[in-house]
């Protein structure tokens, strides 16, 4: 049942951290809520105007590198209960489809990114933020195998993408915004006890 006003909640944490695997697992353990997933990374720039050179050269963990305006734009219009176009995002060439997707008010909105927590204007219509906390080597590890498999990276270009600005964005933007959480979920063996515990949290406010 769809409500007009829907509760939002962010999963922020590291690249590789598991935010798209907990923001399933509540799902499973929820499936009498109905929940809608909105996923950051498709709000990438789209930069269909550079050479593919230039676009690997791209700060992708930076804040800037998201239309954040948009974001927040779009937050505060599911937050209304208004449905949204939500673009899509294709990482192997780093531009965006003609293809949109029409996101719907949901009870539950899952906000899914690095920078779940980032902003104060998408914050605000939180009502719960979740940061992942997870080591670095398990977040590089997971990363690695991500890229490679489902994006169409080297291993090389993986590896020099962490270290020149993943890793040094990670520790400037991402992780301070770990103390504007509402819950810290450490995350490196799968801490099944507490997303049951924030799936029952779920159930019981919707």
């Amino acid at each position: 049942m769809e409500t007009s006003t829907p509760v939002l909640i962010g999963v922020a944490g590291g690249s590789g951290s598991g935010k798209t695997t907990i923001v399933k697992k509540i799902q499973e353990l929820a499936p009498h809520v109905a929940t809608e997933v909105f996923h950051l990374d498709h709000y990438y720039r789209d930069l269909a105007h550079l050479d593919p050179e230039s676009r690997d050269h791209v700060n992708f963990d930076h804040p800037d590198a998201l239309e954040m305006d948009l974001i927040a734009k779009h937050i505060a219009a599911l937050a209304n209960g208004e449905s949204i176009n939500r673009p899509t995002y294709e990482f192997a060439s780093h531009t965006r489809s003609s293809k949109v997707v029409e996101l719907q008010p949901k009870d539950v909105i899952l906000v899914d990114g690095i920078f779940a927590l980032y902003s104060p204007d998408v914050r605000k219509h939180l009502t719960c933020g979740i940061f992942v906390d997870v080591g670095d080597d398990v977040r590089f590890i997971r990363r690695l195998k991500r890229d490679v498999s489902e994006r169409g990276r080297s291993i090389d270009g993986v590896i020099k993408q962490y270290l020149a600005t993943v890793k040094p964005m990670h520790d400037q933007f991402v992780a301070p915004t770990k103390k504007l959480a509402d819950i810290v979920v450490y995350w490196d063996n799968y801490n099944e006890r507490t997303i049951e515990l924030i799936s029952k949290m779920i159930q019981q406010n919707t």
